[in-house]
C-alpha cells in the first residue's frame, strides 16, 4: 500500500510487510523518529500520527526531546547479557520466558521509545494498555503474577541501560494505588485430606476405570506419594530423570531415603526426601524399566488427578483456593512444619527462602505457635501487709 504524506511532507504514514497496523515516521532535530499507531483504520491512524508529530514538535521547542538509545536497543543488549551471566544460575526456560515476554508484549509498546522517555507514567499507560488488550482478546485481564513478571523484565532492561550510561536513573516502577494485600495461605491437604487423596489414587491404581488406564493410574498414585514426600515443584518433577535420583542410607537418621539432584527455576539444587518417597520410586523403576536419561514422570496426569479431586470433594479448600499438583509441595512443607522441623532446613531442602515459608505457610499452621511462649504471665508482686494498729493508742 502506498505511503501517505502529512503535515506538508514532514510526516509519513506507511505499512510494513506482514503488518496490519499503520506506522508513522518523521525527521526532527537531526534524527528519525518512528512509531506504530496500532491502528488498522487509515483515518484513525492519520489522527494519531498528527497528534504524535505535534507532541514531538512541542517537546523540541521546550527542550524536552531526548536523544539516546531506544528501549529496543537496550532490550537486545539485556537479552545477550542475561543469557551469558545467568548460565547455570537460572533455568534455560526462565531465560526464554523473559525473552518471550519482551518480544510478545513489551517491545511492541516500548521498543521505539528512547530509554530516557520511559517514566512511571508511561509504564502505567502500559499496564492499562496490557489490561485492555487482554480483556479484548481473551475476556479477562492478565494475572497479577504475569504483570509482575513483565514489570520485572522492563526494570531489568532499564537497569541494563543505566549500567551502560544510556539512562542516568532507573525510574520508580512500583504500582500506584496499590492496596496492602491480604496474605492468604497456599492450598494444601491437611493430614486427613492427604490420606483421603492417596487412598483414592491407590484404589484407582488397583482398580482402574478401564484397563487402558492401568499404567496411568499407577503412575498417578506414585506421583502423589513422591511429590508429597519430596516437596518438589511440578516443573522440577517434569525435568527429573532417573539418573538424578539415588536411593541412599542417610547417616544422620539411619533411614533409607532419596537423594535428588533438582533442576528448576533457580538452577541446580538438591533435595533429601522422606522415607515415603522410596517405595514409589522403586515401583516407578520396576514398572517402566527405564534408561538413565528417561524422565521419571513423562506425563502430568492432570486430567485424572483433577477428576479424583472432584470425586473426593478435594478440589477446593475451605477458603475456595483451587488445589493443583503444586498443592502437594505445599502439603510437604506444611506437614514438616507441623512435625516441628527446622524452618531453615525446610527452606534449604525446598530451594526457597525462610521468608517465603513464614509468609505463606507458617502463618496458618496452628502448631507453629508455641503456647508456652505466648501465654506468659508476668509475676505480680505480693501486696504489702497492712500495718497492725498499736493497742495502747
Amino acid at each position: 500500500m502506498a505511503d501517505h504524506v502529512l503535515m506538508g511532507g514532514r510526516l509519513h504514514l506507511y505499512q510494513r510487510e506482514n503488518s496490519r497496523y499503520w506506522q508513522c515516521a518523521t525527521f526532527l532535530d537531526g534524527r528519525n523518529y518512528r512509531m506504530s499507531t496500532r491502528e488498522e483504520s487509515l483515518s484513525r491512524a492519520k489522527d494519531i500520527a498528527e497528534d504524535w508529530y505535534l507532541e514531538l514538535r512541542g517537546k523540541l521547542k521546550r527542550g524536552e526531546l531526548i536523544h539516546g538509545k531506544t528501549f529496543a536497543y537496550a532490550a537486545e543488549q539485556f537479552i545477550r547479557e542475561y543469557q551469558i551471566i545467568t548460565e547455570g544460575q537460572r533455568s534455560e526456560l526462565y531465560v526464554e520466558l523473559q525473552e518471550m515476554r519482551l518480544r510478545n508484549h513489551i517491545l511492541p509498546f516500548f521498543g521505539h521509545m528512547v530509554v530516557g522517555e520511559i517514566t512511571p507514567g508511561v509504564v502505567q499507560k502500559y499496564r492499562i494498555h496490557r489490561r485492555e488488550k487482554a480483556i479484548a482478546e481473551r475476556g479477562q485481564p492478565p494475572a497479577r503474577s504475569t504483570m509482575h513478571q513483565e514489570i520485572v523484565a522492563i526494570r531489568q532492561v532499564l537497569k541494563t541501560a543505566n549500567r551502560h550510561g544510556w539512562l542516568p536513573l532507573v525510574p520508580d516502577l512500583s504500582e500506584p494505588f496499590k492496596a496492602s494485600r491480604k496474605i492468604s495461605h497456599r492450598a494444601w491437604f491437611s493430614p486427613d485430606e492427604y490420606k483421603q487423596l492417596y487412598t483414592a489414587t491407590r484404589k484407582r491404581a488397583k482398580k482402574p476405570t478401564r484397563s487402558r488406564y492401568a499404567w496411568e493410574s499407577a503412575q498417578l498414585h506414585d506421583y502423589v506419594l513422591f511429590m508429597a514426600n519430596t516437596g518438589l515443584r511440578p516443573d522440577e518433577a517434569a525435568r527429573l530423570q532417573y539418573r538424578d535420583v539415588a536411593i541412599i542410607l542417610d547417616d544422620a537418621t539411619g533411614e533409607t531415603i532419596l537423594e535428588i539432584e533438582v533442576r528448576g527455576k533457580r538452577g541446580v539444587g538438591y533435595c533429601k526426601s522422606m522415607t515415603g518417597a522410596v517405595m514409589p520410586f522403586r515401583r516407578l523403576k520396576k514398572r517402566n524399566n527405564p534408561e538413565a536419561t528417561d524422565p521419571i514422570f513423562p506425563k502430568t496426569h492432570r486430567e485424572m488427578f483433577n477428576r479424583i479431586l472432584d470425586e473426593e470433594g478435594l478440589k477446593f479448600d475451605r477458603e475456595g483456593n483451587r488445589r493443583t499438583a503444586y498443592s502437594l509441595r505445599h502439603t510437604y512443607i506444611c506437614l514438616r512444619l507441623m512435625e516441628g522441623a527446622d524452618i531453615y532446613q525446610i527452606a534449604k531442602n525446598c530451594r526457597t527462602s525462610v521468608e517465603m515459608i513464614e509468609k505463606y505457610y507458617a502463618s496458618h499452621i496452628k502448631t507453629s505457635i508455641d503456647a508456652a511462649a505466648v501465654n506468659v504471665r508476668k509475676q505480680k508482686p505480693p501486696k504489702p501487709a497492712k500495718p497492725v494498729p498499736d493497742k495502747d493508742s
